[in-house]
């Protein structure tokens, strides 16, 4: 599972954490019934306190994303959408806002960025106009 913590982040760990799986299962990185990795293996691998793991994930069961086998771990949830639609325009605005700070702080004018964004966009659906 690839998780990245990043201590200047802003957010807490164990919502950067949360985070980071809702947005592995929405895009299909995990797939219903998978294995997570178990609290103290993941706090060993991201160098964090196995407490914040186990919020996270507490926090995941109890919103719907993953469920717990007893005396088998911790599983992605069945889900027929993994987002809700508020949920995924929340997370692509934090990711628009963000750049958005980022181009201005690097002087990038509006027009200039939607080029760029364009050109990506044509990059990864070259059958798309």
């Amino acid at each position: 599972m690839d998780i990245f913590i990043d201590p200047n982040d802003g957010n807490p760990v164990y919502m950067q954490l949360m985070n980071q799986i809702k947005h592995l299962i929405a895009s299909n990185k995990l797939q219903p019934h998978q294995e997570i990795p178990p609290i103290r293996t993941l706090a060993k691998q991201l160098l964090i306190n196995p407490n914040t793991v186990a919020h996270s994930y507490r926090e995941l069961e109890n919103n719907g994303w993953v469920y717990k086998k007893r005396g088998a771990g911790t599983f992605i949830a069945e889900q027929s959408s993994p987002l809700s639609v508020k949920e995924k325009e929340r997370i692509l605005t934090e990711k628009i806002t963000s750049l958005l700070v980022e181009s201005k702080q690097m002087n990038i004018e509006h027009q200039q960025l939607i080029s760029m964004i364009e050109v990506v966009f044509k990059q990864l659906n070259p059958t798309k106009s």
